[in-house]
């Protein structure tokens, strides 16, 4: 099943998981998706048609799920927000073989270890990456600035960046040579 909304969120850096959930739990939230292997591939064409337009085309593989993914171009504020249209997907590996047969290639991979928490209004993931724990906190505007209140994040720690974004920060700080976000990259056994 197909939808399409717009996606309001944030990210911050989690320097302690287990207190993370705590306050998590302190605040009304409950655990929807246990810690789940995620990887995330972006495609473009050639030309990186859709990053000049500052448009996303993920395929992700979340568990044993499969999802398909288009972002529009964000807009500029305290909070990252952009038209998203997701569905899911039946076999990944197809999709990937009728992009190529488009002329889209892999233009980035990340992954991840996620788990997802709600109270109900909003959704707040903790993710495990290869350059360090973040965890967004996505719904409306004022939701999630409360939301943050209470897990005490201040606006000054709020980070609108994607995951390629904060790859190529993360990067350049580290002068490392991978080419994707993923763990073995990242350690240098690819």
């Amino acid at each position: 099943m197909a939808s399409s909304h717009k996606e309001v969120e944030i990210k911050f850096r989690v320097t302690e998981i287990r207190g993370l959930e705590r306050k998590l739990l302190a605040s009304g939230f409950r655990s929807v998706t246990p810690r789940q292997h995620e990887m995330n591939t972006l495609y473009d064409f050639a030309d990186n048609r859709l990053r000049k337009r500052q448009e996303l085309l993920r395929l992700r593989k979340y568990g044993k799920q499969w999802t398909l993914t288009h972002k529009g171009k964000g807009g500029r504020g305290r909070h990252k927000s952009r038209e998203e249209t997701e569905t899911s997907v039946v076999d990944g590996d197809k999709v990937h073989r009728i992009f190529a047969a488009l002329g889209l290639h892999p233009s980035f991979r990340y992954e991840k270890f996620r788990s997802e928490w709600s109270d109900g209004k909003g959704v707040v993931v903790v993710d495990e990456t290869p350059i360090g724990n973040f965890a967004e906190i996505e719904g409306r505007p004022r939701w999630i600035d409360a939301t943050a209140r209470k897990l005490e994040v201040r606006p000054r720690d709020y980070i609108t960046l994607n995951y390629a974004g904060l790859f190529l920060a993360w990067k350049h700080r580290q002068r490392s040579p991978a080419r994707e976000m993923t763990f073995a990259a990242v350690k240098g056994k690819v």
